[in-house]
């Protein structure tokens, strides 16, 4: 399940651009780990910040929450204010990827690191990046899709173009897509990032590619499960959806129960119990100042970013139960929950 290791042993030195280091704590003291999180409002998120809190804390760590929901400006201010509540390790989820540059030099300026989450903070010194591989992401989105549509018109969906993930998600699509379309067997006929990742975006967007093209398109690949939702909503008013493959992204409740009907293709699962331990146990090593190992590299446009990137899952509905419920990330009950009789596995 996990493409690298995430020793967190004796190892690794940092960028050459590190921040001087603030004071210890004393022994007795409790070390206080600041996360600042683009949004509360998806349920994805809301799942990272327990996970992540609850793994700081059983640790022996503090922790202090600031979610933004979307606004870069707030974000920025609620960073600035864990920085002088005196955090000793500061853990962001961007918003937006060239902004929160801004975070992570007035973190080191105080002599805060700075853990990006997930989502890679770019055009900074940010010290350390943990995440999914994103490109591996994207090529299991294709490779699903191609494997049920291998010729024919395709829309393509993808994510915020603000967020550095979205770039990787599409540069995996691409590593897939690429030698169908050279080969004229696939051609897509539309391609357009959803702002703010929102639902509505991604169905507008959806709407306007089935307009232009008469309905006549076979396949979508959807960034994510959101704007899976919102794609399969538009094919949903054309009496369209189940009909062609769509793919997604967050194994979210609303997709595994669209998978398991059959409107939604597929989801990639990313089994954020293991990105929230794994980056609570380094932000906690970090805040006591001890150093930490990564043995991956990701340029973000400025530096090389001692990264760990674990592996995601392709999940569909052949393999729902031996993966998303199997973790208890969702229970059988739940994604089962509209489907009757003997569609039901047991």
């Amino acid at each position: 399940m996990q493409a690298n290791t995430t020793t967190v042993d004796q190892g690794v030195a940092m960028q050459s651009n590190q921040p001087t280091p603030r004071p210890l704590r004393p022994a007795n003291q409790k070390v206080v780990v600041g996360l600042s999180i683009d949004t509360l409002l998806e349920e994805r998120w809301q799942k990272d910040r327990d996970l992540f809190k609850a793994a700081v804390e059983k640790l022996g760590a503090s922790i202090e929450v600031q979610a933004a929901n979307g606004d870069d400006a707030k974000q920025l201010s609620q960073a600035e204010n864990l920085i002088s509540q005196g955090v000793d390790v500061l853990v962001v989820v961007p918003h937006n990827a060239e902004v929160a540059s801004a975070i992570v030099q007035k973190a080191h300026q105080s002599g805060i690191k700075v853990i990006s989450y997930d989502r890679l903070i770019v055009n900074s010194d940010v010290d350390l990046y943990i995440s999914f591989d994103n490109e591996k992401a994207g090529e299991l989105q294709a490779k699903a899709i191609v494997s049920k549509v291998p010729k024919g018109n395709y829309v393509l969906i993808e994510g915020a173009d603000t967020d550095n993930n979205a770039h990787m998600f599409k540069k995996g699509q691409m590593n897939i897509l690429k030698p169908f379309v050279e080969r004229g067997d696939i051609t897509i006929v539309y391609d357009q990032a959803t702002k703010e990742w929102k639902p509505a975006n991604a169905l507008a967007n959806m709407e306007l590619a089935l307009r232009a093209n008469r309905n006549n398109v076979q396949a979508v690949v959807a960034a994510n499960d959101a704007t899976a939702g919102g794609v399969i909503q538009a094919l949903a008013a054309q009496s369209m959806a189940g009909k062609i493959p769509v793919s997604g992204q967050d194994a979210e409740l609303a997709a595994a129960q669209r998978i398991v009907e059959g409107t939604q293709t597929m989801t990639v699962y990313k089994p954020i119990r293991k990105l929230a331990e794994t980056a609570a146990e380094l932000a906690v090593k970090m805040a006591k100042g001890e150093n930490v190992h990564a043995d991956k590299k990701v340029n973000n446009k400025k530096i090389d970013v001692p990264s760990i990137l674990l592996d995601p899952i392709a999940v569909d509905r052949t393999n729902m139960d031996a993966t998303i419920i199997a973790d208890g990330f969702h229970t059988h009950e739940d994604v089962y929950r509209n489907v009757k009789g003997t569609q039901i596995t047991k």
